[in-house]
């Protein structure tokens, strides 16, 4: 009896149990007091007996009821739970021995409880002791073998019903808590993503922005025409940021391939460095063209952060026996720790089981992006 259930609860599983709804559902089961209280009130009993009977029925009644709304938390009882289910046991018990008749009725309320209160083990095992304290006082109460045989057939029947009514409870308790971590998981996932989205999408933009300004402060005293031309392309590349930042927290935007290529041939070329691209084998179905697409922007934001290059390549292949992606530049080799960037893009590739090598080439840097053949029909995580 280590542990004990929420008895007659029908909140949530963090909410406080409701004691008025338990109330309202165990006074339905107060039916089955009719019996003794029959015996009391029929004029059977007279006297200092019937006195007797009155304060065992309202001893039992308050008992039970205080054992039913005893204060539990989840699964631990409280310090006054055990005491008060031996004590309303003990009443069960002695109560028919001395009053017998409709008394028989009482280990109904705690097949009951047991069924609803303790784990499976234990409530068989009272379950049983009720149906065992049914027949003893039925044979010294000298009931007759028909009451005896209903009586047993009610414990038995209330017990497999409250039990299946308590397992369902504790299903319905780990189904919300398990719907309430697969929504914090998924909250998490989302906000993870918006992250690394925002990362890569601004780490692009605000590199090609602060490109462009430096151009522009250096032209500011030659020409007015290209300083205004380059603070135009700020202006334009600033609004492209806030788009893009929207679209990513909304989750709207696909990052395309050529797009990709198209705006790291601009960054580059602002940067002052010459790029080239060559692709062959069938075009990219579509999920592994935004996968390289995200390759692609990483890497060009690399080169112009980094690499103090004059040229880059660009190599695509797509064939059966899968997709690669190598961009590769002339600048400076040195010591390489990856970057948040590169870790979101492994994470990506990952996700779509293929691999990520970046490391320093013998006259630059080199990222490569290799993602084997997959089934038909199966998506890529980006």
């Amino acid at each position: 009896m280590s542990r004990l259930t929420n008895v007659f609860t029908f909140g949530g599983p963090d909410e406080r149990p409701s004691r008025w709804r338990r109330l309202v559902g165990m006074s339905f089961g107060m039916v089955y007091l009719f019996y003794p209280a029959a015996d009391v009130f029929s004029g059977k009993v007279a006297g200092a007996r019937m006195a007797w009977e009155i304060a065992a029925l309202v001893s039992f009644v308050v008992a039970y009821l205080a054992t039913v709304l005893s204060p539990r938390d989840t699964e631990t009882p409280t310090r006054w739970t055990l005491p008060l289910l031996g004590l309303t046991t003990v009443m069960v018990v002695v109560y028919p021995l001395l009053f017998g008749g409709g008394w028989l009725a009482l280990p109904i309320y705690m097949t009951v409880v047991y069924a609803m209160a303790l784990p499976p083990r234990q409530a068989l095992l009272g379950v049983a002791g009720m149906a065992a304290v049914v027949i003893g006082d039925g044979l010294v109460a000298g009931a007759d073998g028909g009451t005896i045989s209903m009586l047993l057939l009610q414990v038995t029947t209330l017990s497999v019903l409250f039990m299946t009514v308590r397992n369902t409870r504790q299903l319905v308790v780990q189904l919300r808590k398990a719907q309430s971590e697969a929504a914090r998981l998924a909250a998490a996932d989302e906000r993870l993503r918006i992250a690394r989205d925002l990362h890569d999408l601004l780490g692009h933009s605000l590199s090609l922005i602060v490109l462009k300004s430096e151009l522009a402060g250096r032209l500011a005293g030659n020409d007015a025409e290209p300083v205004a031309r380059e603070v135009a392309d700020i202006e334009s590349v600033a609004r492209q940021a806030l788009v893009q930042v929207r679209e990513a927290v909304t989750g709207y935007r696909r990052r395309l391939l050529s797009e990709e290529i198209d705006g790291a041939r601009s960054a580059l070329a602002a940067a002052g460095v010459a790029l080239t691209v060559r692709t062959s084998g069938t075009p990219l179905p579509d999920d592994l063209d935004e996968l390289f697409g995200w390759a692609v922007r990483e890497a060009a934001t690399n080169v112009v952060r980094h690499a103090h290059a004059t040229r880059c390549e660009i190599n695509l292949s797509y064939g059966d026996a899968g997709a690669t992606l190598e961009v590769a530049d002339n600048g400076r080799a040195g010591p390489y720790l990856p970057g948040s960037g590169l870790t979101g893009l492994s994470e990506r590739v990952a996700a779509a089981g293929g691999s990520v090598e970046a490391e320093p080439a013998p006259s630059g840097f080199r990222l490569k992006v290799v993602v084997p053949s997959r089934v038909p029909g199966c998506p890529v995580a980006v």
